[in-house]
């Protein structure tokens, strides 16, 4: 299947590099090769290839090379540097596409910035959006189930679906972390990644989990952090600007693979949380708007799942339901106290409505509907 993103990373490697990072196996290396085929001289190689990686450190690929695609190149020591030196000094045809599965925009190594070198390209799961733009058929309780990962959403076959997530579940948990960081107590990260499936949509506080894993809120957060730096979470932080009595530190957890979340409503959330971050991150990458992901909650208890902010900024708040056609109390509360523009997506929903500055909406139409 064809990405969206095919011809827009194609019309930046005309301007700079291009930085295209995304969870394992969300498509990156097809979408590299569909951007390939755009060039007559095209070249990949594999950091983790003994033999590319010889060419990458000898720099030996052939003169008329114009499309250089380096992957997994942020394993090698002063990865940074290698770019910028190899950037400055590049032919003028030569473009160069460098891809990854860590967040290559924070990765932190020794070595020079490469800030006004690159353009960053994120590649998430499918979403409605992508699938409506592709013309492809737009099943939301498939990507509900299966989540956005082309393999599994696209199988026929549920149990082959099933296969690939426990493989892919093994092989992020036994091999991916520890190409990227030290990790020093596995049997505490397995249980904290365990345990983040369970708590999808609630505040996480690193110190009652570190209580139930016992280890310190430190290692915690540490190993959270692996997590979300390999795109295999994402943290969603509280709003608190103009919004009283906000809680400050706790943030939610949501998982890129829509499928490893269990409970029906959690779920539900979790796929409205990736459609939502896959439109703000193509705000920022392409519209160069300063888009943020957020939700709100009160010391008092009261709570909405999602805050779409920009310039810090909400500019509508957004709760997602499985089946209830009330408007949710916390979202009323929020809209009438503050004047926010609100949204309840609702899964199962026979009529849309609307109440002043509230709607009610199916949710298949407004995640369909959503930027790319």
């Amino acid at each position: 299947m064809e990405r969206i993103q095919t011809k827009l990373i194609i019309n930046d490697l005309s301007k700079k590099m291009v930085f295209l990072a995304g969870p394992r196996q969300v498509g990156k290396t097809y979408l590299s090769k569909e951007v390939a085929a755009a060039f007559q001289q095209s070249l990949y190689l594999n950091y983790d290839s003994l033999s590319d990686r010889h060419l990458i450190l000898e720099q030996s690929w052939r003169s008329q090379t114009n499309l250089l695609i380096l992957d997994e190149l942020h394993k090698m020591a002063g990865w940074k540097n290698y770019l910028k030196g190899l950037y400055d000094t590049k032919p003028a045809h030569l473009h160069i596409l460098v891809t990854g599965s860590a967040r290559l925009d924070i990765f932190d190594k020794i070595g020079d910035s490469l800030a006004g070198r690159y353009y960053l390209h994120r590649l998430l799961p499918l979403s409605l959006a992508e699938l409506k733009q592709l013309h492809e058929p737009l099943d939301l309780e498939r990507l509900m189930q299966r989540g956005g990962f082309p393999e599994p959403y696209l199988d026929t076959n549920a149990i082959e679906a099933n296969r690939w997530r426990m493989q892919y579940s093994n092989s992020l948990l036994s091999t991916d972390i520890f190409e990227f960081d030290k990790v020093q107590n596995v049997k505490a990260l397995r249980l904290i990644f365990e345990l983040l499936r369970t708590r999808v949509g609630s505040p996480i506080s690193y110190q009652s989990i570190a209580e139930d894993v016992s280890v310190s809120a430190i290692t915690v957060k540490k190993y959270i952090e692996i997590l979300e730096a390999l795109y295999i979470v994402f943290r969603i932080s509280p709003f608190s600007n103009n919004i009283a009595r906000s809680l400050l530190k706790e943030p939610k957890i949501y998982f890129f693979d829509n499928g490893l979340v269990n409970n029906p409503g959690a779920q539900f959330e979790n796929m409205v949380a990736v459609s939502l971050l896959k439109s703000v991150y193509a705000r920022n990458d392409y519209l160069a708007e300063p888009y943020q992901l957020h939700y709100l909650r009160t010391k008092d208890g009261l709570e909405v799942d999602f805050a779409l902010c920009k310039n810090n900024k909400i500019e509508e708040i957004i709760e997602a339901k499985l089946s209830d056609s009330e408007i949710d109390k916390s979202l009323f509360s929020f809209s009438q106290k503050y004047g926010l523009p609100a949204t309840q997506l609702v899964k199962n929903l026979r009529l849309e409505r609307e109440l002043g500055d509230i709607k009610i909406l199916k949710a298949e139409q407004f995640l369909s509907e959503l930027y790319l």
